[in-house]
């Protein structure tokens, strides 16, 4: 069932903790802003930080269906917005042929229909839904070439897509847009201006606490403790790839399978893989470094638990 847009910051936050996405007080507030304003939201930052689950739990809390565009190099209007059933059109041509009866005009009518149209995700969330409109993630868009940046501008100015044999579908009300980059590349500056822009950054460690309580709740509490100051840890290094939140709650879950209820040395070596994702970055922390921070991060814990 759909439901009425948060009426305040802090409904939003409640909002968005309601469906286990703990956020900060200044996502919660230009998420709160986007959906009043109804303006698309641009979010930045690394892999892993949870940009791409904002657009999955506001669909799933706000009762919306959530439409997903994933960015590719190379993406174009046919992979995004329409195209046509080519093969189902040459048969009803060919029918029609056979048939012998139906003139040339009436067949162009018949295969340039809806019901040899099909609607990709940029069109399915224009088109009017009963169900109110959805949550469009248009995901990772820094992945898309500068050609379909600026066809996405004009799509994003009006809502609207001009189909030539059908003519333009205008959205009735306009989706739920969010949009994000991990950017690997600059995005122009005319799409940011008709966004609301936030930049997501790595968790502090309450709040990275707070997600693992909320995301694995069955790691056991010091096992929860270590592990995420461990994560903070590794951010400090000087890493190709510094673990995301995505991580953090992969390590919870390997660790509790492994049903481990602390962290040593040993089991951080077998399991760095489930944290870093290459070679350089894990050959540089195991052995004596894994050691090293590990020991750091008990001694920190044991000063605050004093």
């Amino acid at each position: 069932m759909m439901k009425t847009l948060p009426a305040s910051i802090d409904a939003t936050q409640d909002l968005l903790a309601s469906g286990d996405y703990i956020c900060d007080r200044s996502l919660a507030t230009v998420l709160f802003l986007a959906l009043k304003m109804g303006r698309p939201l641009f979010l930045e930052g690394e892999a892993g930080v949870g940009k791409t689950e904002i657009a999955k739990v506001l669909a799933e809390t706000l009762g919306r269906r959530l439409i997903r565009l994933q960015c590719y190099e190379g993406l174009d209007v046919a992979s995004a917005v329409y195209e046509w059933n080519y093969s189902a059109q040459m048969i009803e041509i060919r029918l029609a042929e056979a048939e012998g009866t139906v003139k040339r005009d009436d067949v162009a009518d018949a295969v340039f229909s809806e019901k040899f149209l099909i609607k990709r995700p940029l069109l399915q969330a224009i088109d009017s839904d009963e169900a109110g409109p959805p949550v469009l993630l248009i995901d990772e868009l820094d992945r898309t070439d500068e050609a379909f940046e600026a066809f996405l501008l004009e799509v994003l100015s009006d809502f609207q897509v001009t189909i030539p044999e059908l003519g333009t579908r205008k959205a009735e009300a306009p989706p739920l847009v969010v949009i994000t980059s991990n950017r690997t590349r600059e995005i122009h500056d005319a799409l940011k201006r008709r966004c609301l822009y936030h930049w997501v950054d790595y968790p502090d460690a309450e709040r990275e606490r707070a997600i693992l309580k909320a995301r694995a709740p069955g790691a056991p509490e010091k096992l929860a403790a270590e592990i995420v100051a461990f994560v903070q840890s590794l951010r400090r290094e000087d890493l190709f790839k510094l673990p995301g939140v995505a991580e953090t709650l992969d390590w919870a879950s390997a660790l509790t399978e492994l049903d481990k209820i602390a962290l040593d040395p040993e089991t951080i070596d077998d399991t760095l893989g489930v944290l870093l994702k290459y070679q350089d970055d894990i050959a540089k922390i195991q052995g004596s470094e894994a050691k090293r921070l590990l020991d750091q991060v008990k001694a920190e814990l044991s000063v605050a638990a004093q």
